[in-house]
């Protein structure tokens, strides 16, 4: 044990509790061993999250993020334009158009080679057509996927389970699958609610406090419009999935199911 790496320990401690020993100290590791401790007396549990999702969302979210391992090292693990309004996309769904530079350096430093670092900044904020035209600039980087998902768990996962309790009040109080969902949503497109494009959005805030999932559902499948015959299949199979990840939502869940963000 002395002559093994801390994270060879941790890929068998992961081992050990029946989760993927990717060797990534992030929520699901975190969870996993929080849930062999035993409480403290009259401790609130787990004050310090934003979000308690399902292991099921969960994957749903990354699933539409990279799809698979494979694919993601065969298309994913180089910068590029999803299309759309979306800005130059690195890793696990990173969207450089929606990162400041000091985010984007903050999150990946130590991570990638800081001279590809330095280049993937200068695209910071940069989406639509401005974003295509530079992505093809940016050949040679690659981003492997350990870094991609210490960058997700670690930093951008929390940060946007924090963003949608904070446009979403009231998130927190609806099934873990439900918080899923709008997470997925939030991360996909962002927290704005301005604009005739953003409708839905904002329209879902009122029915999260109202706990009204269906109609939080049909919010997320009425924004379908905005992608409808222009190509973007994929983004109509998320907001389906997520519809029916909210309106198909447990009222109870083993421990083991939940993930703590």
């Amino acid at each position: 044990m002395a002559n093994l790496s801390t994270t060879q320990r941790l890929k068998r401690i992961q081992a050990r509790l029946g989760i993927e020993p990717d060797g990534l100290l992030g929520p699901v590791t975190l969870t996993a061993l929080e849930a062999i401790l035993p409480p403290l007396p009259d401790q609130q549990v787990h004050p310090h999250y934003s979000l308690i999702i399902s292991q099921k969302g969960l994957d749903q979210l990354v699933r539409h993020e990279i799809s698979s391992e494979s694919y993601y090292r065969g298309y994913l693990s180089v910068p590029v334009f999803p299309g759309g309004g979306s800005g130059v996309t690195i890793g696990i769904g990173y969207d450089l158009g929606y990162n400041s530079e000091s985010q984007i350096r903050r999150d990946w430093l130590g991570k990638i080679p800081d001279i590809a670092l330095d280049r993937l900044a200068k695209v910071a904020g940069l989406k639509g057509e401005d974003a295509r035209r530079e992505v093809s600039q940016l050949s040679g980087i690659s981003i492997p996927l350990d870094a991609a998902r210490s960058v997700f768990y670690a930093s951008v996962l929390p940060r946007y389970a924090a963003k949608t309790r904070s446009v979403y009040g009231g998130v927190e109080m609806i099934p873990a699958d439900a918080q899923a969902g709008i997470l997925s949503l939030v991360y996909n497109r962002g927290a704005s609610m301005s604009g005739p494009r953003r409708r839905e959005m904002k329209a879902i805030a009122g029915l999260v406090i109202k706990m009204d999932l269906n109609g939080i559902a049909g919010e997320i499948r009425a924004m379908k419009r905005l992608w409808e015959a222009k190509g973007l299949d994929g983004l109509l199979l998320r907001r389906d999935e997520e519809a029916a990840l909210v309106e198909n939502a447990r009222r109870e869940y083993d421990e083991s199911e939940l993930i703590y963000i």
